[in-house]
């Protein structure tokens, strides 16, 4: 399979109640690009992102993963390929131990016991969790949780790293680690997120996503810069782009 792209062509999504989350979506994204999606509580985000490796299925339009057409019959060869971070890590944590969690995916690739024990205390070691590692999930912090549902993505070795909210739930310290972690990461990268700082920090690219809709789609300094577009969808400036009120209003 080739990994070079991400396309998605004239996606729309319907739940089951006639809502219309997804309205008829299409972009492209390049091998190695960093790529924010970001919008207002429920423009669509997380909807959109979970078509990406079919965990949602689309009411209309189609998703390639290279030249691989995204369908039941190469689900399986998709999943190998983009690896999926979820908002919530308990939709992801289902073992007994954190090991084994981490282990699943690797095991069902089909490799060596050994070979699954180094992909495992590799992910753990880098998401700073290697603590962890027998302890059962469920006695774990959100902040923890978190990493380990990182790690078991990471101990894949995706090609396409698709990441909902993923500093949500993180104390300042591991988000710098993420955020570290996910610069070492030269593969594609795919997040939503509302920590805008991070997203103008990691990602060369934004796509502005509101009512199901794609509003923008560019740099994502052009972006942050847009202030009607912003104001139109709801969002605002990154804190770090935003000043000191004090010394705005001429305080001293």
């Amino acid at each position: 399979m080739s990994h070079h792209i991400v396309e998605v062509k004239n996606l729309q999504h319907t739940y089951p109640d006639g809502t219309i989350a997804i309205k008829d979506v299409s972009f492209r994204i390049t091998h190695g690009e960093s790529v924010a999606i970001i919008g207002a509580n429920g423009a669509g985000k997380s909807t959109l992102v979970q078509h990406l490796n079919g965990c949602l299925e689309a009411s209309s339009g189609q998703i390639r993963i290279g030249d691989t057409l995204l369908s039941k019959g190469t689900l399986p060869d998709i999943r190998r390929t983009v690896g999926m971070v979820f908002q919530q890590p308990d939709d992801q944590l289902f073992m007994p131990t954190v090991f084994e969690d981490v282990a699943f995916g690797p095991l069902n690739l089909g490799l060596t016991s050994d070979e699954v024990v180094l992909r495992v205390h590799d992910a753990l070691d880098r998401v700073g969790a290697g603590h962890l590692s027998a302890k059962p999930p469920y006695h774990l912090s959100g902040g923890e949780k978190k990493r380990v549902a990182i790690a078991s993505v990471l101990a894949m070795s995706p090609d396409i790293l698709v990441m909902d909210e993923p500093t949500s739930g993180l104390d300042p310290f591991a988000r710098r680690q993420l955020m570290a972690l996910l610069r070492e990461f030269h593969h594609t990268k795919i997040f939503t997120s509302h920590d805008l700082d991070m997203v103008l920090d990691l990602c060369q690219r934004t796509i502005v996503l509101h009512e199901g809709l794609i509003m923008a789609d560019g740099p994502t300094g052009e972006i942050f810069l847009n202030d009607a577009l912003l104001a139109a969808c709801r969002l605002e400036k990154p804190f770090s782009m935003q000043g000191c009120p004090v010394c705005a209003g001429g305080n001293r």
